[in-house]
């Protein structure tokens, strides 16, 4: 029997704990950061924060705590052996010199950004939340909860799941170490469907339709035969091309006409109605602020929400005790171990933070200096084509990074509020080969539509003729697209009768 060797090299990526710290920090916004801030200081006891009425917890204390626990509360997967490697001096040493005077505060940050007043800005979350409360009646295990909040999560205001499951699985995997995939998330993007208002969580606008269509069925049939042509002839109607789908389906056009009056009923935008009914309720607080100080553009990060945090001086000092003990038995050894995992895990929350907010600093500017003409005059036309990758390069971030700080963030602007996500777009060529930003095109495109008259609205091929005589270099498919990508309906479903 012959044996052989073979040299097999893999390329692994394992990430630090401090990386995925960094990584589930990112995704939380400022206003909700007090709270993530909260839960750690609770967890961790040694970590704290800097208050000047603070009354630390003296080395008495803590030793009393710890020798008052059952030794089972300081196990440790080592050997006993293990414990006789702990250099407890060089331990205490370094957080003396270095964690002392360990400031969360960015160079970035003027010197009045803990006086500057946050106004409250409205966002229309009130939909999400009615969405959670829903899936609170369900019963649900922890694990199973967790992925159905990642799919709520990923539904944006107008009631679309606009992420693919794919990417919901990863996003489990990565942010909450949760394994599944693309079968069960889709289940439960099943259940929440059946959720209010019908046609929420849906991929696309023709799913979107017949999930309002399918909870109707019991009408009669005239709902039945809408719900054969939107699953069957889609493309077709939107495109009205009648004549196809009463050929394909044998239906008069007596049928026809409660066809169409069954669909022109259905709402394209499940959320955007409750939003708009409770949008007052509901505030955000920025995570930016970007002033015009004489023709230069000033950035500051809200920091409000963000206090110093340092390592317990108590924690240091228990450390120093144990260190002047000649002799540690077992028991002493464990309360080390334990110790030290607490300094350990409070240093990286403590860099996790100062690195989140220089990450959001540095993402910020990038995407400021990129679309300065914006934040000079608030005019949507001046955007830049701008994806995540040109702000990754820029920074030398991942891409993946950039995008957990777009959809998540808000930046205050003297023109207004906006979501990060917002100033990202692709490019579209004008005639002269000029490269000016999709968003720009969109927002002609919708001023059309609104300018339009309801008794004759505008067609998908008018359309084209009119961006096309602007000097847009557009096909009718792509006007088709960001048609739907905004939510607005066909022309024939934008009518008024």
């Amino acid at each position: 029997m012959a044996l052989s060797q073979s040299l097999q090299q893999k390329l692994l990526q394992k990430l630090s704990p401090q990386q995925i710290q960094l990584m589930k920090l990112l995704q939380v916004p400022t206003a909700n950061l007090e709270e993530r801030i909260k839960e750690e200081l609770e967890e961790n006891p040694a970590l704290e924060v800097t208050e000047d009425d603070r009354n630390d917890s003296t080395s008495d204390e803590l030793k009393d705590e710890f020798e008052s626990n059952d030794s089972d509360e300081f196990e440790s997967e080592g050997s006993e052996d293990e414990y006789d490697n702990i250099d407890i001096s060089d331990y205490v040493n370094e957080y003396d010199d270095d964690v002392a005077d360990y400031k969360l505060r960015d160079e970035n940050y003027g010197a009045d950004s803990d006086e500057q007043k946050t106004m409250p800005y409205r966002i229309e979350t009130s939909f999400h939340e009615m969405l959670l409360d829903q899936l609170g009646m369900m019963v649900l295990d922890d694990r199973t909860r967790r992925i159905a909040e990642q799919v709520v999560g990923s539904i944006d205001d107008d009631g679309y799941l606009r992420r693919e499951t794919a990417s919901i699985v990863d996003d489990l995997a990565f942010r909450q170490n949760i394994d599944t995939n693309e079968k069960e998330v889709e289940e439960m993007i099943k259940k929440i469907q059946q959720f209010d208002p019908p046609g929420v969580a849906a991929r696309d606008l023709q799913e979107c339709l017949l999930l309002q269509l399918q909870r109707r069925k019991s009408e009669g049939k005239a709902v039945e035969m809408a719900i054969d042509v939107l699953s069957k002839y889609f493309d077709e109607f939107t495109k009205k091309h009648y004549d196809k789908i009463q050929r394909g389906l044998s239906l008069n056009d007596e049928q026809l006409k409660d066809v169409i009056n069954q669909i022109i009923r259905l709402n394209p935008k499940p959320g955007g109605t409750v939003a708009d009914e409770n949008k007052s309720e509901t505030y955000v607080v920025p995570d930016f602020f970007i002033f015009n100080n004489a023709g230069k553009l000033e950035l500051t990060l809200n920091s409000k929400n963000a206090p110093d945090l340092r390592i317990s001086e108590g924690y240091k000092d228990m450390l120093k005790e144990y260190e002047r003990g000649s002799k540690k038995d077992k028991r002493q050894k464990e309360a080390v171990l334990f110790i030290k995992q607490k300094i350990d895990a409070a240093k990286w929350f403590i860099d996790a933070i100062k690195q989140r907010q220089q990450t959001l600093f540095n993402t910020m500017h990038t995407i400021m200096d990129y679309q300065n003409d914006f934040f000079h005059t608030g005019d949507e036309t001046t955007l830049r084509p701008m994806i995540l990758k040109d702000i990754a390069e820029r920074t030398g971030l991942d891409i993946s990074t950039v995008s957990r700080v777009a959809n998540s963030k808000f930046v205050q602007t003297e023109f207004g509020t906006y979501r990060l996500k917002f100033f990202f777009s692709e490019s579209l060529s004008t005639e002269s080969g000029e490269e000016v930003s999709t968003r720009e095109v969109k927002k002609i495109l919708s001023d059309l539509i609104e300018g339009e008259s309801k008794k004759k609205p505008l067609s998908d091929e008018r359309l084209t003729e009119l961006l096309q005589e602007k000097g847009y270099n557009i096909a009718r498919r792509t006007v088709a697209k960001y048609r739907e990508q905004l939510n607005i309906p066909v022309a024939r479903l934008r009518k008024e009768l």
